[in-house]
């Protein structure tokens, strides 16, 4: 029984290091971004980086009507914001930022233009737990963020380190 509670120790402490929490912030970063991403390409004109296509106005003032802002604000926003932000979040700049803008978005979309339960439950809580995951542990050492504190000398925690208040 010691050899097996010995081997689960040693499994758990490999699989809690930070390494491995690196792997899982990469591969979350990656998928928050590939969803927004995907949604800029429904934006814009295929073939273009920053034409937005007409049918966006139409959508935005009529089936996303709940949104406070005009579709002259809200379109050219929410396009180049799903443009900037998962290309952020993939290289690893500005982590944290990133993570908390398309959260953002995930709550606006949520509480302006599908308020519902199955929405929530479903596409919005994927969304915002994985913003919340690169949020409170950082985008992990396969990052911009990382490469550049480290050459800045900066000492910060290393991923998944708690600090006390």
């Amino acid at each position: 029984m010691d050899a097996i509670l010995s081997l689960y120790h040693r499994v758990t402490a490999l699989l809690s290091g930070a390494i491995v929490e690196s792997v899982a912030l990469l591969l979350t970063r990656v998928a928050l971004a590939g969803i927004f991403w995907r949604s800029y390409q429904t934006k814009v004109e295929e073939g273009t980086w920053f034409t937005i296509n007409e049918v966006q106005y139409f959508l935005f003032e009529n089936e996303f009507a709940g949104l406070p802002l005009p579709s002259e604000v809200s379109v050219p926003l929410a396009t180049y914001a799903e443009f900037l932000f998962p290309i952020l979040l993939v290289i690893g700049l500005a982590s944290r930022f990133s993570a908390a803008a398309l959260m953002v978005m995930a709550l606006v979309i949520q509480i302006f233009v599908f308020p519902t339960a199955d929405h929530f439950l479903g596409w919005a809580i994927t969304v915002i737990a994985m913003a919340a995951f690169v949020i409170s542990r950082g985008p992990g050492l396969f990052s911009l963020d990382a490469l550049l504190s480290r050459l800045a000398g900066v000492s910060l925690p290393q991923t998944g380190e708690l600090k006390a208040a």
